[in-house]
């Protein structure tokens, strides 16, 4: 070992003496260079509201299940489209079995709360100060741990061996073992500039794959981005880019625990979704605790099929249910929207036209000679 020891201090001195950073110093330099850029976080653990079994169905019912858009064709090696003849059964048990496949791709990164870096102390060796200007790094290798359980602790020049910081140790792993699609370097995609070129042209959805497959969901660095991109998608109330995506529940989750849920129950009025409106509103009262009656809770918290064909008129029924919605959303807007103009026009409008449209539908099933 000491032998060893000796060798390193020896490359190390050569390597001084050429005038370089030694590739040790450069490999296990902290790769975050944005920590001064402030985001919006959390103040406390979302994970316990996150995985609650209400709020789970309430995301997954207004990321809306469009098996279009899921199945879209992508930028990747095979990407054939195959074509078979069906009988109505057959096409039934493969509709079916492609609603299932789809909610596995739909299934929603988890919304954690950031992890803090703390390196324990282990014991502190004075004799060994000064032996070395570099720090040695020790890795369990062990076949079969998980990457959280292995130990990795760091020498200092002065002797302290503690835990190595979170960035060493996962660079570590990456090396020893690889995770498909990791880089050991964060990517430069993520670096401001280049980042907000991706947002400016709508590559949400990207950026996002991308964070999840870099970055672990409690890292200060997926908070961090995963926050701006959200932000960029509400500024620009560019919904339809994520909605029916993996992301889009956490997004909404974002919104909601953040207050920010106007411009989105805007866009939720104004394309008819209004049952995900109230779904929002849903949301937005169980993070906070805000008062909500019973009735309409109970109603979009009821199993529902996922709506995968768009019917060319609603039927009179829903549009008396569209109603009650429509009252719940109102509701919400005077006591508790930021956005009140914009929020009360488009209700208004909506109102209107819906009149008409019952009307229409009441008038029709008379001529047909129905109650």
């Amino acid at each position: 070992m000491w032998k060893m020891f000796r060798e390193l201090r020896l490359v190390g001195g050569l390597a001084r003496q050429r005038g370089t950073v030694p590739q040790a110093a450069r490999f296990f330099s902290s790769s975050t260079n944005t920590d001064s850029e402030p985001f919006l976080s959390y103040d406390k653990d979302p994970a316990p509201a996150f995985m609650r079994d209400d709020v789970q169905q309430l995301l997954k019912s207004i990321t809306r299940l469009e098996l279009d858009k899921v199945f879209r064709k992508r930028s990747v090696k095979d990407n054939t489209v195959e074509y078979r003849f069906m009988t109505d059964d057959q096409l039934r048990q493969e509709l079916v079995q492609s609603i299932g496949h789809a909610q596995q791709m739909l299934q929603m990164p988890p919304v954690v709360q950031e992890q803090q870096d703390t390196c324990r102390v282990i014991s502190k060796d004075g004799a060994l100060k000064a032996f070395s200007t570099t720090k040695f790094v020790f890795t369990d290798i062990t076949y079969g741990l998980k990457n959280s359980q292995r130990s990795i602790v760091v020498r200092d020049p002065d002797g302290t061996l503690q835990e190595a910081p979170y960035e060493t140790r996962k660079r570590l792993n990456q090396i020893y073992f690889p995770l498909t699609g990791r880089s050991v370097h964060q990517p430069p995609m993520f670096e401001s500039v280049y980042m907000q070129r991706l947002l400016d042209e709508g590559k949400y959805e990207f950026v996002l794959d991308r964070a999840c497959v870099q970055f672990e969901p409690y890292e200060r660095d997926y908070h961090q981005i995963t926050a701006k991109v959200y932000q960029h998608v509400n500024d620009s109330r560019s919904f339809d880019a994520l909605r029916s995506t993996r992301h889009f529940g956490p997004f909404v989750f974002f919104l909601a625990w953040h207050r920010l849920v106007d411009d989105l129950l805007l866009d939720m009025v104004k394309q008819d979704y209004l049952r995900n409106a109230v779904e929002l509103i849903v949301l937005y009262s169980t993070l906070h605790g805000t008062a909500l009656d019973e009735g309409p809770k109970q109603l979009v918290l009821q199993p529902q099929m996922p709506n995968l064909f768009d019917a060319p008129e609603k039927s009179i029924d829903e549009l008396k249910q569209d109603e009650q919605f429509l009252a719940v959303v109102e509701q919400f807007v005077h006591e508790h929207g930021t956005k009140k103009v914009q929020l009360n026009l488009a209700i208004q409008a909506y109102r209107e036209l819906a009149t008409e449209k019952l009307q229409l539908a009441q008038g029709i099933r008379r001529m047909h000679g129905e109650s």
